[in-house]
């Protein structure tokens, strides 16, 4: 990695076929259809284990960067994802007296949101939660790793990581591997 700070990482569960939620993800069904199945691997992150490894250096982070979307859909976290950090939510529009809960805060500028989420981490990751912050975060070169736990099921339909991105290709290293209970740890870095 070539920033001196410390990484913004998404981290997210994914199916083999590329989805990270089943069909129909919404409200009161927010994984989709089947969607559930991909966090099975939390069951075990008590253990000392890869699974409780991943699961206990995601909650070590120091901020928090999440899509809107997935800030709604998780009730946004009712102003605390843990341990008090701080929640930085990425959207395309801010409505007059819409006052997040707790912590959080609202931007509407990628760059000026990873600023403050590093500057509030300080030398803990930042964990990025959505694949519309993923996206906007890898656009504007402010993604640094990806973090994907790969779980061995095939959904079929739902909503995918990346999607139909448009864009010229990223290069990504492969930088830890760790073989969970119920799923392949992946680590990459951004090749920039």
């Amino acid at each position: 990695m070539t920033r001196e700070t410390a990484p913004i990482r998404l981290y997210m569960a994914m199916s083999l076929d590329g989805f990270i939620a089943g069909p129909d993800d919404r409200p009161g069904q927010e994984l989709g259809q089947g969607g559930g199945r991909l966090f099975n691997w939390l069951d075990h992150r008590q253990s000392e284990g890869p699974d409780g490894q991943v699961f206990r250096e995601a909650l070590a982070t120091g901020a928090v960067i999440s899509g809107r979307r997935t800030f709604e859909l998780a009730g946004r976290w009712q102003g605390d994802h843990h341990d008090g950090v701080p929640i930085h939510v990425l959207t395309h529009h801010v409505d007059d007296g819409d006052d997040p809960p707790g912590s959080a805060r609202f931007y509407t500028d990628v760059a000026a949101c990873a600023a403050e989420a590093r500057a509030a981490a300080g030398d803990r990751a930042i964990l990025v939660h959505g694949a519309g912050a993923a996206r906007a975060l890898l656009e504007a070169g402010q993604l640094d790793e990806l973090e994907l736990h790969l779980v061995p099921v095939l959904l079929g339909a739902g909503r995918r990581l990346f999607g139909d991105r448009g864009a010229a290709p990223v290069e990504l290293r492969l930088v830890r591997r760790l073989q969970g209970r119920d799923a392949i740890h992946l680590r990459y870095q951004v090749v920039r």
